[in-house]
């Protein structure tokens, strides 16, 4: 069995499964890694927590996305190479997770994808996110009907401020950065950015048409 090919796969696409946590999920785990952690192993020593009772390990969460990847989008065959991780709320028996997977950048040639990634629980609180400071620099056009995000440092994408499906609106050049705080013009048609090793130069780019200009 195959999962999709890289030819078949779009920014925007997603993907999601649900699974809800047991007593026996976590135990289960804990004997396979070894994690005896008594916060998720001992219901004794939990109960004196914060938590009030045991707890997954964060990365039995986390394995969730692997299970999307693998089984789903792109699904057998794809290999999860690199992410960062924030844990948000504890995860315990009786919760349902739900771990979400959309596709934010492709490289074709290269044959691989980034993904942007969550697990929610029943009441549709993240207990797990991405940790990437660069989808963090997010602004709206001056109309208020788009915001631009930085996926990555040579590619910048678009969303309806009322949501929808997230579109890429240009490629940056190889060696082009970002301002540490990228900066939109006041008309929204242009995104200021470094270029260069160690910022050496101010370019503009037009968020529309994907021109670059020096300053």
């Amino acid at each position: 069995m195959i999962g999709l090919t890289i030819d078949r796969i779009e920014v925007g696409d997603s993907a999601q499964i649900t699974r809800r946590v047991t007593h026996g999920d976590i135990a289960g785990f804990v004997d396979a890694v070894g994690d005896y952690n008594p916060v998720h192993s001992d219901r004794e020593y939990a109960a004196a927590t914060a938590f009030k009772e045991p707890i997954a390990p964060g990365i039995w969460t986390a394995g969730l996305i692997s299970a999307v990847i693998g089984t789903r989008l792109p699904g057998p065959g794809a290999i999860y190479v690199s992410q960062e991780l924030k844990f948000l709320k504890p995860v315990k028996s009786g919760d349902s997770i739900s771990a979400r997977v959309e596709v934010v950048e492709i490289n074709r040639e290269k044959n691989r994808i980034r993904l942007r990634t969550v697990c929610m629980n029943q009441r549709a609180e993240e207990v797990l996110t991405e940790s990437d400071e660069r989808m963090r620099h997010a602004h709206f056009s001056s109309d208020g009907r788009w915001i631009y995000v930085q996926a990555s440092h040579r590619n910048i994408y678009r969303v309806p401020a009322e949501g929808g499906r997230l579109e890429q609106v240009t490629r940056f050049p190889e060696a082009g950065l970002f301002l540490e705080e990228p900066t939109i013009s006041p008309d929204g048609r242009y995104l200021y950015y470094c270029r260069g090793n160690g910022g050496s130069s101010l370019w503009l780019m037009t968020l529309e048409g994907g021109d670059h200009d020096p300053l």
